[in-house]
C-alpha cells in the first residue's frame, strides 16, 4: 500500500471574538468574474498563513492480525457520504455504502479499531421542497427517508459504527463551532451574489461549465438566475496550499487520474463559494445573523466530525477530533468529488484541522449499458434487489464485477450467472460435495491436521500465495481483484478435487482411502480460508460456511486475518451436518401483454430463512 500523508496546518490567529461579524469594517467594492457570476462585497479582511507538511504512513501491509495492537490508539476512520434525504436510498448509494463496509470489515480482521461513519444530510432547499410535495413537515420527511436507510443498511449487512443526521443537536452545535472558529480565521465575508443556480447540485454554476438553455451537465436542468445577500467562505485564498497539498501527496486523491481532474480544477482558478441561504429556512442559522441559514456543504460535511462525537457528553469540536479525526478514507461518488476534494481540504485548512488522509472517488453504475432515470424506467432498485437475491449476492455482485474506482454495468442476466457461478457452484457446491464424502466415509470427523494432510502438495502453498494476493488488493481498495484471488482459491479446490476424485479412493480402502480423508482436509481447510477472506465481501455467506465446518457464530465473529494461515483444522474435529450454504438462482419464463420475456427469480421456500435455503449443484 503506497504511502499516505497527514497535512498539519498551524493556525496562527486567535480565536478570540468568534462570533463578531459586525465588528469588522465592510466596503462595497464590487468584484467582477468572468462568467457573469457577481460578488458586491461588503468586507474582506487580510490573510497571511503557512502550511506545515507532516507524514506519517496508512494503511502499510500488516504480516499478521498481532502487528495491528499498536495502532489501536489512532482508529482507522472511513466514512461514506451523507446521503442527501431528499428521495429514498438507492443503488448508487447503496454500492458506495457496501464497498466502504467491505473495507472497514477488511480492516477489522487486521486487528485495526475500525471507526465506520455514515448518516444522512438533511438540510437545505431540496428538503423543504421534497417534503411539502409529499404533504409533511421536514422534520417528518427526514425521520422516514432517514430511518429507509437504516433499515436498507441493515438488509445488506451493513456494520457502520457511527450513524449520523445533520439534524441531530450535537452535530449543529460543531457546525456553528467550525463556522465560528473559520469566521474569527477572517475566511467569510459578506457579500451579494448573482448567478446561475442549480437547485439539485445545490451550487452556483460558471457559465463555461453549463451545457445548451444552461442546462447543468449533471442533473440536465435548466439553472435558474439568483441574487442573494450570503456569507461567503475564501476559498481563492486557499488555492496555492491545495496546489502543494496534491503535489506533495500523490495519494490523498484516488484513483488517480482523479486526483488528475482535482489538479486541473484548481490550476483553472478557484472562486469563493456561498455557505449560507437567505431564502431557505430548513437549515443551521448563521451564528449572530438568524435571518440566513449554512448552505449544506458547509454544514453536511462536518457530519464526518462531529459523528465522533459521544452522545453522553456536551458536544465540542475539539473533543470530536481528538475522538478520531483524520479520517483515513473518505470514500465517495465521482459527482461530488469537487467538494470533498477542493472545497473540504480548504475549510480544515481555515480551521487548523489536520486533513484526511484519502478521498476516493468510485464511478457511477448503469444498468444494461445505459444511464439509469426515473424517466427511462430502468432504475436499480436496492431493496428490490436484497430482498429477491439476498445480500450476499448483491453485494458479491457489485462489488466482484465493478472494477473499483471506475463506471460499471448491472444487468439481470449477468447478475444471475456471476452469482451462480461463483458463489453457488465454485464455493457453495465445492462445500457441500466434500462436507457429503466426509460424513458417508468419515463419520464428519477431520483424520489429521491440515498442515500435515497438505505435506507433499503444493496445495498448501497456492493457497497462501492467493491469500496474500487478496489481502494486497484489499489493502489497495481493489475489491474485485481481491474477490477474485479468493474465488481463485475456489477453483483450485474444485481442480484439486476431481483430480484426485476421493469418491473412489474410498471404494479402494486402505491406505488409499486414508490418502482420500486427508484429501478432504484439505479442501475443507481451503474453505475456511475462504470464509475468512471473503468475508469482508460477503458476510453472511462465509458465517454459514464457517458454521459448517462445525464453529460457532462466535468464534466466526471473532476470527481476524491471521487465520488465514494455513493450519487451523485440527484432527479429530467434527463438522456440521451437510447442508447448502448458497440458494441457487433458478430461471423461469414469463409470458405476459403479448410477448415473451425471460425473468430471473430466486428459487426459495416460502419464510425459509436464507442459511436454510437449497442450493442444487
Amino acid at each position: 500500500m503506497a504511502v499516505a500523508r497527514i497535512n498539519c496546518y498551524t493556525l496562527q490567529n486567535t480565536l478570540g471574538g468568534f462570533l463578531n461579524p459586525l465588528n469588522h469594517s465592510f466596503n462595497s467594492k464590487a468584484t467582477h468574474f468572468r462568467s457573469r457570476l457577481h460578488f458586491h462585497r461588503h468586507h474582506l479582511s487580510s490573510y497571511s498563513r503557512k502550511a506545515v507538511f507532516c507524514t506519517a504512513t496508512a494503511n502499510t501491509p500488516m504480516k499478521d492480525a498481532n502487528e495491528a495492537s499498536s495502532s489501536l490508539a489512532e482508529p482507522f476512520v472511513l466514512t461514506t457520504p451523507l446521503y442527501y434525504v431528499n428521495a429514498p436510498p438507492h443503488m448508487g448509494s447503496a454500492y458506495t455504502t457496501i464497498a466502504a463496509d467491505a473495507i472497514a470489515r477488511f480492516h477489522r480482521l487486521l486487528g485495526k479499531r475500525v471507526i465506520f461513519v455514515t448518516g444522512t444530510d438533511e438540510h437545505g432547499e431540496k428538503i423543504a421542497s421534497a417534503a411539502a410535495a409529499n404533504g409533511s413537515n421536514p422534520r417528518e420527511h427526514c425521520d422516514v427517508v432517514s430511518q429507509a436507510y437504516k433499515t436498507l443498511w441493515k438488509d445488506l449487512d451493513i456494520a457502520y459504527d457511527k450513524f449520523i443526521r445533520t439534524t441531530d443537536p450535537k452535530h449543529e452545535a460543531i457546525v456553528r463551532e467550525f463556522y465560528s472558529r473559520v469566521l474569527a480565521n477572517g475566511d467569510i465575508y459578506r457579500a451579494d451574489y448573482e448567478g446561475l443556480y442549480c437547485v439539485n447540485c445545490e451550487e452556483y454554476k460558471d457559465e463555461k461549465e453549463l451545457l445548451d438553455n444552461n442546462c447543468c451537465p449533471m442533473h440536465l436542468k435548466p439553472c435558474v438566475p439568483r441574487k442573494e445577500d450570503n456569507y461567503f467562505f475564501a476559498l481563492s485564498k486557499y488555492q496555492k496550499l491545495l496546489e502543494e497539498t496534491l503535489t506533495q501527496n500523490p495519494d490523498f486523491v484516488k484513483p488517480s487520474f482523479r486526483q488528475n481532474e482535482v489538479q486541473s480544477w484548481i490550476r483553472s482558478g478557484l472562486k469563493d463559494f456561498s455557505i449560507s441561504r437567505a431564502s431557505v429556512d430548513w437549515g443551521i442559522p448563521v451564528p449572530n445573523d438568524s435571518k440566513q441559514t449554512i448552505y449544506v456543504w458547509f454544514d453536511a460535511l462536518l457530519g464526518y466530525i462531529s459523528a465522533l462525537s459521544e452522545d453522553t457528553e456536551e458536544p465540542n469540536l475539539q473533543k470530536a477530533v481528538s475522538s478520531g479525526w483524520p479520517a483515513a478514507l473518505h470514500l465517495i461518488g465521482k459527482d461530488i468529488l469537487r467538494f470533498h476534494a477542493v472545497y473540504w481540504p480548504a475549510m480544515l485548512m481555515s480551521a487548523g484541522l489536520s486533513l484526511p488522509k484519502m478521498v476516493f472517488g468510485h464511478g457511477f453504475l448503469t444498468k444494461d449499458g445505459m444511464k439509469m432515470g426515473k424517466s427511462l424506467g430502468n432504475t436499480i432498485e436496492p431493496n428490490d434487489l436484497v430482498h429477491k437475491f439476498g445480500s450476499d449476492a448483491v453485494r458479491y455482485f457489485f462489488l466482484r464485477e465493478v472494477e473499483f474506482g471506475g463506471d460499471g454495468d448491472y444487468s439481470e442476466d449477468r447478475f444471475i450467472n456471476i452469482v451462480n457461478a461463483h458463489l453457488a457452484n465454485t464455493i457453495g457446491n465445492l462445500l457441500n460435495r466434500t462436507l457429503g464424502l466426509l460424513k458417508k466415509n468419515c463419520q464428519s470427523t477431520l483424520v489429521v491436521d491440515s498442515s500435515i494432510a497438505a505435506e507433499g502438495t503444493t496445495f498448501k502453498d497456492d493457497v497462501e500465495k492467493l491469500v496474500e494476493k487478496a489481502r494486497v488488493h484489499y489493502e489497495n481498495l481493489s475489491p474485485s481483484s481481491a474477490c477474485e484471488a479468493v474465488l481463485e482459491i475456489g477453483n483450485a479446490g474444485n481442480s484439486y478435487m476431481d483430480e484426485r476424485a476421493p469418491w473412489s479412493l474410498f471404494k479402494q480402502g486402505g491406505a488409499t482411502a486414508e490418502a482420500a480423508a486427508k484429501d478432504l482436509v484439505i479442501i475443507l481447510e481451503a474453505m475456511r480460508i475462504i470464509a475468512i477472506a471473503l468475508s469482508p465481501v460477503a458476510p453472511s455467506l462465509c458465517c454459514r460456511i464457517y458454521s459448517q465446518l462445525g464453529y460457532s457464530k462466535d468464534q466466526f465473529d471473532a476470527a481476524t486475518w491471521n487465520e488465514t494461515k494455513w493450519g487451523g483444522l485440527k484432527g479429530g474435529h467434527v463438522t456440521s451436518q451437510p447442508k447448502p450454504v448458497f440458494a441457487r438462482i433458478e430461471n423461469q419464463t414469463e409470458v405476459g401483454n403479448g410477448f415473451e420475456a425471460a425473468k430471473k427469480v430466486t428459487k426459495r421456500k416460502e419464510k425459509l430463512p436464507q442459511d436454510q435455503r437449497v442450493v442444487e449443484a
